[in-house]
């Protein structure tokens, strides 16, 4: 079989992908399904170990209260003040920079700065030393990423206000999640908000069974994280996936076309297989009023079903289509056919056609208007 050459887009985005990798540092994520369950600790233990194989290791963050464990490995490391800023104790990026170690430990990376901060966030501060060729190892609880929060404070019935977004997680170069059972968790009071009118006796078994929600989506999360990994690994070396070990379903959303439907059967569908939902609409001149409103409706309507929505500008719809799908490494097209076919179509064939002939590795599915 023929192999097929690289397109000049193709090339561009390896050699962007292996300069930022060369100039990057390294960032690797413990991740905690609750509090609880040991985090911090493991991230500081590979922090000693990496310094005892020679490594210069320095730590810019902890958390405001440490455990004995947690006190007997920072006496081990060299820490760099935090300083004090409006009242404050933030991160001295400065300083971190300054000394320029191998290896920098953030302990909690979903804290908000104060205003006069060089960040708003602790997780900018770590993009900043990450840029300037500093390796990060970091600790972060499920319930702070920003795509997580609904569904983690609807099981724990507690609000939080940090966050941390989703793509930076999948930035990451490893991720570790700390996978303590539920009943390690029972031990912190308060985890779990006790459910209303409920008995004592009941209490434990509500919380194991809330933590055990919790873990299963930390898993995912990091299913999902290994899987970009290896998609940037492959387009570094300049090899085309056509595949996914989670399935990524596009539904394309024309304007004054309902499809609610499709959209239902990609979550349903994306659901069965554990994969991502995405919704995106190419821009082609203006719409009216009524199909952008209808449009809007679709869109808004994805996102209710936790769907990722995209909308594209662009000439040729399907040619856009196709370069939104090999890069977020689509394994499903959902569609709906909109009109009879015209002259032109008839002649030179309709977009459908044109996206079936092009889209090698990926399944197509057309849906009757």
């Amino acid at each position: 079989m023929a192999h097929r050459s690289p397109d000049p887009e193709q090339l561009l985005r390896q050699v962007q992908a292996e300069e930022k990798h060369e100039r990057r540092g390294l960032l690797k994520v413990f991740l905690g399904y609750a509090s609880g369950v040991g985090k911090s600790a493991r991230m500081l233990d590979e922090a000693r170990r990496r310094k005892e194989r020679g490594e210069d290791v320095v730590v810019g963050a902890t958390q405001p209260t440490a455990s004995p464990e947690m006190q007997s490995l920072l006496g081990k490391m060299e820490v760099i003040p935090l300083k004090s800023l409006e009242g404050a104790q933030v991160m001295d990026v400065g300083a971190i920079l300054a000394r320029r170690p191998q290896v920098c430990v953030v302990d909690g990376l979903a804290y908000d700065n104060p205003p006069s901060s060089r960040h708003g966030k602790r997780w900018e501060d770590v993009a900043e030393l990450l840029d300037a060729g500093i390796s990060i190892l970091a600790s972060v609880n499920l319930q702070y990423i920003d795509a997580y929060q609904a569904r983690v404070e609807k099981i724990t019935g507690k609000p939080v206000a940090e966050v941390v977004p989703l793509d930076f997680l999948r930035s990451t170069d490893e991720i570790e999640v700390v996978d303590a059972p539920p009943e390690m968790c029972l031990q912190r009071e308060g985890e779990i908000a006790a459910p209303a009118g409920g008995f004592q006796q009941d209490l434990a078994a509500t919380q194991q069974q809330r933590l055990g929600e919790l873990r299963e989506m930390a898993l995912l999360l990091t299913a999902d994280i290994v899987d970009r990994q290896l998609e940037t690994y492959l387009r570094r070396h300049g090899i085309e996936q056509l595949w996914g070990t989670q399935e990524r379903i596009l539904v394309c959303v024309k304007a004054g076309m309902d499809v609610r439907d499709i959209i239902e059967s990609g979550r349903r569908n994306a659901d069965r297989f554990q994969g991502e939902l995405y919704a995106v609409h190419v821009r082609q001149g203006e719409p009216s009023s009524r199909d952008e409103a209808a449009l809007q409706e679709n869109l808004q309507y994805a996102r209710t079903l936790g769907g990722h929505v995209e909308i594209l500008q662009a000439e040729d719809w399907t040619q856009a289509v196709l370069r939104f799908a090999r890069a977020h490494g689509i394994t499903q097209i959902f569609l709906r056919h909109s009109r009879k076919e015209n002259w032109r179509e008839r002649l030179l064939g309709s977009g459908i056609d044109r996206l079936i002939k092009s889209a090698e590795g990926i399944d197509i599915r057309v849906f009757p208007r």
